[in-house]
């Protein structure tokens, strides 16, 4: 039996496609025949993963997952085929976010949005990446329905920071990290606002990190640096590093003393899983997938009380008991998105097929 995963772009570092690989050495320890198939790939990733147009239909008992996270020519092709399918919903954040920033984003959230309830009836299964997306399946009217976290290579997070950026980051102030793609449903506007807040009323020692991919219009980020600049921020302490390498990226973490997450709408969450591999106490606000991801874990919050949430960072950056009963929570909540739970999960849906 082959059991193929089509993805609409394959990069290096995106977390989609990194799980889908993970699924497909999975699948051949297995001993079945795996591949990933994308729309767009990566030069430097041809030969691990193959372009849709090298598809081929098999058998009816093949099995083949559509990982669906924006509209494609894939959609209609999974609605046609003749085998077993899977449709893993990694969610499309609400056109509403981009209407103002960027209207062409908003287009292609709207139309993908439409393009998931096409798919109702006619796939075999529908998992979504986390519970907020299978409940979004389920009304949508996908009659069978699963859960499937994103799979993370768990050792990679064990792997050396890179020693210079870390070294720059831990030059004394407290940094609050967010890791995240610069756009208006993540709400970086509102950690810029309590970066503000803490400068203001209890001490000068903060620096915010934002990591993540830069949007493809300006309008966004160059409204955020102007409100740093209105905040009182300097730009050292509201520091812009868009998209790093892994090793960068484990400097991030190394160096931070909280992750602060204000996002309105995540479809999983990765960066919550990698704050508590990092053993970084997370304090998120609890809207759409977040509290499904987080657990019991971290610290939440319902209302974005300025002052109350600036508190706890400083109480999480500076407490050692109560940074030390939140890590706790953390690791206890961890081993749920561990390999060797993932791939069990994986295994016992791919068995129901």
């Amino acid at each position: 039996m082959r059991v193929d995963q089509w993805v609409p772009a394959l990069h290096r570092g995106d977390a989609i496609g990194d799980s889908a690989r993970l699924m497909r050495d999975a699948f051949r320890s297995w001993g079945h025949a795996a591949d990933v198939y994308a729309l767009e790939l990566d030069k430097d990733l041809a030969g691990d993963g193959r372009p849709f147009a090298e598809w081929a239909p098999g058998s009816p008992d093949d099995v083949v997952i559509l990982h669906y996270a924006l509209p494609s020519p894939l959609t209609p092709a999974l609605r046609e085929l003749r085998a077993r399918r899977v449709l893993l919903h990694h969610n499309i954040t609400p056109p509403e976010f981009f209407l103002e920033d960027d209207p062409d984003m908003a287009r292609i959230c709207a139309l993908g949005r439409q393009e998931l309830k096409t798919l109702a009836g006619h796939v075999d299964l529908g998992l979504g990446d986390s519970e907020f997306n299978r409940l979004e399946l389920e009304g949508l009217g996908f009659p069978r329905t699963g859960v499937l976290p994103i799979y993370l290579d768990f050792r990679r997070y064990r792997e050396a920071p890179n020693p210079v950026l870390r070294r720059m980051l831990e030059d004394g102030p407290i940094n609050l990290l967010f890791v995240g793609r610069l756009a208006p449903n993540k709400r970086q506007e509102d950690l810029v606002r309590l970066a503000g807040y803490w400068k203001r009323f209890i001490g000068r020692d903060v620096r915010l990190l934002l990591v993540g991919k830069l949007p493809r219009r300006g309008r966004y980020i160059h409204s955020l640096q102007a409100f740093a600049y209105e905040e009182g921020l300097e730009p050292a302490e509201v520091v812009f590093l868009g998209h790093v390498d892994h090793d960068d990226l484990l400097a991030c973490y190394s160096a931070a003393q909280v992750f602060v997450s204000m996002s309105e709408h995540e479809g999983f969450g990765v960066p919550l899983v990698e704050s508590m591999l990092m053993r970084v106490p997370v304090l998120a606000y609890a809207a759409t997938a977040v509290p499904h991801t987080l657990g019991t874990a971290g610290v939440q919050f319902t209302e974005k009380r300025l002052a109350e949430v600036a508190e706890l960072a400083h109480c999480l950056a500076t407490n050692a008991g109560l940074r030390a009963a939140v890590l706790a929570g953390q690791d206890r909540r961890l081993p749920a998105f561990a390999p060797p739970a993932v791939e069990g999960m994986l295994k016992g849906y791919l068995e129901s097929l």
